[in-house]
């Protein structure tokens, strides 16, 4: 059971209320990214493979695995990521691959909170390289 409390999300996990444990959102401002901050953040993810959708403010990258499994071990690990930043992302998996499109709903476009999950899910990929 969730309640807020002092701006915090609290939640109750047992029936005896003995034990409480606090979600904290992670602090972004919710607002689209300016020229600046596309060239110094979303720069490096464009060395990194990820592109600009042509037809909305987003960004884009498809990953290739050796199977399924790896696939979806891949996009499990991303949603834990992404549950925590309360930030999730447009992605489709058929197989080995997973194509994956980054873009804040609430602001129309790129934010931090994008470029911060491209940045984790580019961590996340690196044992799935092939070397």
């Amino acid at each position: 059971m969730l309640f807020l409390v002092a701006g915090r999300r609290v939640q109750i996990t047992s029936p005896l209320f003995n034990r409480i444990s606090f979600r904290w959102k992670m602090a972004s401002p919710k607002m689209k990214l300016t020229e600046e901050d596309r060239s110094t953040k979303v720069s490096p993810l464009l060395n990194a493979g990820w592109s600009m959708l042509e037809n909305r403010d987003a960004i884009y990258k498809e990953f290739l695995f050796k199977n399924f499994n790896e696939a979806f071990g891949f996009m499990s690990r991303i949603s834990m990521q992404a549950e925590k930043m309360d930030h999730h992302p447009e992605w489709f998996n058929v197989y080995n691959k997973v194509q994956i499109t980054l873009s804040s709903h609430d602001v129309s476009g790129l934010s931090d909170r994008d470029v911060r999950l491209a940045n984790f899910i580019e961590k996340a990929f690196e044992p799935f390289k092939v070397k």
